[in-house]
């Protein structure tokens, strides 16, 4: 068997290292345009067209997408961890390639994972640099897009580790399986409980049914970034290389 060898190389760096500072990027400029939002643009951000509603938290576009400095904060953290998101899923296309059985059914399933987690970055990003207020319709759609992109990566990937054979899915691979039943399972709850309130919100104008609305989408938004950290155990013991030539040993 001949393993491919790095034979000079500029740069290396740990994929945990790689994971961590990319799922960073967002939850810190989530966290930081939600508090802004609070502190300084309260009214504003949690406004409604229920004037007369009460409501004490801002939905995420209002808090990220119709304010300033909170936008810019936003794009400039998402643009960044764009690249590493994309680099992430080739990674598993060829993690999956080589420890699957090679089968066709297995081909389209890794291709069709592959191919949400590029659709799910890249409407991510079209929600991101197209706010609701600049242009609805498409930050609808690409609000939509990602959404389903989202949910049918996630609930891909964990078929596929399910079929994984024991001897490759050991130690944090397992640990890295069970937290994402778990994330997936909670993620979908509160998307299913965003979607309640907001049209409850929108039929009655109660008092704080927005409140619970918008914590309802800080869980599904945590609960997806929590799912993809969880690369941080699949890949733990690979790094990313820089380098000139590779040759074979």
């Amino acid at each position: 068997m001949t393993h491919k060898q790095i034979d000079d190389y500029m740069f290396q760096v740990a994929y945990r290292v790689v994971a961590t500072v990319t799922v960073s990027l967002p939850l810190a400029a989530f966290i930081t345009c939600i508090l802004w939002s609070l502190w300084f643009d309260f009214e504003s951000s949690t406004a409604t067209h229920c004037f007369f509603a009460k409501n004490v938290l801002p939905s995420i576009s209002s808090a990220i997408g119709a304010s300033y400095p909170q936008n810019y904060i936003w794009r400039i953290c998402i643009a960044l961890h764009a690249a590493p998101r994309f680099l992430t899923a080739l990674m598993y296309r060829g993690y999956w390639t080589r420890i699957l059985y090679p089968s066709l059914k297995n081909y389209i399933l890794i291709l069709v994972c592959c191919v949400l987690s590029f659709v799910e970055n890249f409407s991510l990003l079209g929600l991101t640099y197209v706010s609701s207020r600049e242009d609805y319709p498409i930050h609808e759609k690409c609000f939509i897009t990602f959404m389903i992109s989202s949910e049918l990566y996630m609930l891909l990937t964990i078929y596929i580790m399910n079929n994984v054979q024991e001897k490759f899915l050991i130690g944090l691979h397992y640990q890295s399986l069970n937290v994402k039943k778990q994330l997936v399972a909670i993620n979908m709850a509160f998307f299913a409980f965003a979607a309640y309130f907001f049209y409850r919100h929108n039929w009655y104008c109660e008092n704080y049914i927005y409140t619970l609305f918008a914590f309802s989408e800080y869980i599904v938004v945590f609960t997806n970034m929590g799912y993809h950290i969880t690369a941080y155990w699949d890949f733990y013991d690979k790094y990313i290389y820089v380098g000139s030539k590779l040759h074979e040993s």
